[in-house]
């Protein structure tokens, strides 16, 4: 097919989506659907129709996909696409002169009206000849003949023979081989195809170092504190099991990494550290290696393989942080102090984040040498993917050049490119949105600081619109380095209901271990740092003992991803709809593909119940109007019976995620 643009009688402008003016591809997963749109009009009083075409990575056609007015009087067409393999596509939309369409509009006024009958009826007939032609046998060309026919059978008034004429075989033929006048393409635009991981999946942040299978020691004989003992990758993978149980795809380490002892950091972030103190896993370097090494006191590179085929037997992925900067005892240092800024008197600067500082981290500085610094962070990169890491967490990505990152990212997804890159990059809408078009498969978002209705129906009619053509979002409920106000002061119902909406709200959620245990102590008044910080201390969790005392919200945490799991409507983003409460506390939307469809309503107030009535778009949810359905919460296995209104109260942290239709009914699998 030749896809060069047409600039013909029939304009199509403003073809979405388009990544800065089609310089940058579009994004979508494997088996993703998404709209394609476009304006699209004729002259006077033509009719006009329009599809979407696809050419996959090979170049060849995909079946063409019909594209509707999507107002009537709007010239506005649209059509859902769903790409089905991974690679580079392109995407246009044709549209074209329909003279059928004309003609019959014209006949439906004329016919009955007495006017021109004779002259009309002859040309439908030559105009259903002339189609016929381009309709294959096996499609339905004689029932297009028929109608030519049927149009000149004088034996019948002319309303009849009108009548006779339009038939449904007649019309399916033509809908997938219509009689194309005019036509006109538009410019061909990129569609990057990735994984589904790449847009889906539930992660679980975790230190190893923590999890050496024992709780906190307590006090020895004499009464001193024993200091926990350093977790190993082996110790660390008997807390795999029970991730996985908990339903998560991805499993995020922080740094494995040797780390530095040059200005290492104390607890909850003291500048003076004691030789027992482990220091901040982001220090990365020191005299037994770099980013290509990992912590003694973790094992070796075999237990880290070991690891990771331990986390694959269980179906979850290992996700490693990674991390352009050097502790001052990094190899580097001393061998490539090109790569680092130098103040007047010789010394480093290290890095800062005000009002934080990190005096045990020197910031890389990409004047000098950046090719000889893409070459090495590619040369990492491989490292790490020949040891089955596919999955890369980067640290502070807009700290650095942003072309340095689409070079490497360019380089790696060249030949690997299901390796997937998750920027985490709390910053200004604009360098985020720059990080995601030019190669970041993920992007941590502000989620984590949108508590009330208003906040997110915003934020994420934004996230789930146009931007989900290129920066697709990862919901942390929390972070070893946010602990946010919303869980300081909301306590257990507060995480819950935020468990709630980031599972439900995007494709792609996670949390930071203990999360689960509600942990929600700051090391002080308006801080988000928490008190004993994970990131400078090892903390082990007595998991057990929790969970038999009902202190751990994993169970709702586990109902949540097996939700997910099972519902394709929660594996996208850009189907999520809001529908409307009329209590600002209450929060009520949808998300719908094909036939399945859930709808959640959750209470935002963490310390009181509240209940209102939810008042749902019903065509959003696939029925009309007046329909009343039966619909299950997934949470509880309670089937109601909704329509267009419905009185709702729920406590404290209390959502409901419903399912609509078939899959509600009484004796639905549970949760």
């Amino acid at each position: 097919m030749d896809t060069t643009p047409d600039t013909g009688r029939i304009p199509i402008v403003d073809v979405r989506p388009v990544v800065e003016y089609g310089s940058r591809p579009a994004k979508a997963v494997a088996g993703e659907t998404f709209e394609v749109t476009a304006t699209v009009f004729g002259e006077g009083q033509d009719a006009v129709a329009a599809n979407v075409v696809l050419l996959d990575p090979s170049g060849r056609l995909g079946p063409w996909t019909p594209m509707r007015e999507l107002t009537p009087g709007s010239d506005r067409w649209g059509a859902h696409v769903t790409p089905d393999e991974i690679g580079h596509w392109t995407y246009l939309v044709e549209a074209w002169s329909d003279p059928v369409a004309a003609w019959r509009r014209a006949a439906e006024i004329k016919v009955p009206a007495g006017i021109d009958l004779g002259l009309i009826l002859e040309e439908g007939a030559a105009l259903y000849e002339r189609a016929a032609a381009g309709v294959p046998e096996s499609a339905g060309r004689d029932a297009v003949l028929a109608t030519a026919d049927a149009l000149r059978d004088e034996s019948r008034p002319p309303v009849a023979r009108l009548a006779a004429a339009l038939t449904p075989e007649a019309d399916s033929a033509l809908a997938e081989h219509p009689l194309r006048e005019r036509l006109t393409r538009s410019l061909p635009l990129p569609l990057l195809v990735e994984r589904k991981r790449a847009l889906y999946g539930a992660w679980y942040e975790f230190f190893p170092r923590s999890e050496n299978g024992q709780p906190e020691s307590g006090l020895s004989e004499n009464g001193r504190p024993v200091p926990p003992v350093h977790g190993t990758f082996r110790t660390a993978a008997e807390r795999l099991p029970a991730i996985a149980e908990m339903g998560f795809d991805v499993v995020y380490l922080p740094p494995v990494h040797p780390i530095g002892t040059t200005f290492r950091k104390g607890p909850n972030n003291s500048l003076s550290a004691s030789r027992s103190d482990v220091g901040v896993p982001w220090a990365i370097g020191s005299p037994e290696g770099g980013h290509d090494a990992v912590h003694p006191d973790l094992g070796t590179i075999d237990d880290f393989d070991a690891f990771v085929r331990r986390a694959a037997d269980l179906n979850l992925e290992v996700a490693l942080d990674f991390a352009l900067q050097c502790s001052p005892d990094h190899p580097w240092v001393e061998k490539h102090p090109e790569w680092f800024h130098h103040r007047l008197d010789g010394t480093i600067a290290y890095a800062e984040n005000p009002p934080k500082k990190y005096q045990d981290i020197y910031p890389i500085a990409f004047d000098e040498d950046m090719p000889g610094l893409i070459a090495e962070t590619v040369r990492l990169l491989r490292f790490w993917m020949d040891h089955n890491v596919r999955i890369f967490r980067v640290d502070n990505p807009h700290t650095k050049p942003v072309v340095f990152w689409e070079r490497v990212i360019a380089e790696i997804n060249s030949t690997d490119p299901d390796v997937i890159f998750l920027a985490e990059a709390f910053t200004r809408p604009a360098i985020m949105h720059r990080l995601a078009t030019v190669g970041f498969q993920q992007s941590y978002t502000y989620f984590t600081w949108r508590d009330t209705k208003e906040e997110l129906t915003g934020y994420l009619t934004g996230l789930s619109g146009e931007t989900a053509a290129f920066m697709r979002p990862n919901f942390f409920v929390n972070t070893p380095d946010i602990l946010p106000g919303y869980l300081q002061r909301g306590g257990r119902p507060a995480f819950e209901v935020r468990a709630v909406l980031a599972a439900t709200l995007s494709p792609a959620w996670g949390m930071y271990s203990g999360y689960e245990l509600c942990e929600n102590t700051p090391v002080k008044q308006d801080s988000e740092e928490y008190l004993d910080s994970e990131k400078y201390q090892l903390r082990p969790r007595d998991w057990a003992s929790a969970e038999r005392e009902g202190r751990s919200i994993a169970p709702l945490i586990t109902r949540l991803n097996r939700i997910r799991r099972r519902h394709k409507a929660l594996h996208e983003l850009r189907n999520l709809h809001f529908h409307s409460t009329d209590n600002d506390a209450l929060i009520a939307y949808s998300k719908r593909t094909g036939d399945d469809t859930v709808v959640v309503v959750a209470n935002l107030d963490p310390h009181h119940t509240q209940d209102g009535t939810v008042s749902l778009d019903m065509p959003r949810i696939g029925l009309d109007w007046h329909e009343s359905v039966p619909v299950r919460d997934e949470l509880t296995g309670e089937t109601y019976h909704w329509g267009r209104a419905n009185y709702v109260r729920l406590g404290p942290g209390g959502a409901h995620v419903l399912t609509v239709g078939p899959s509600s009914r009484i004796g639905a699998s549970p949760a």
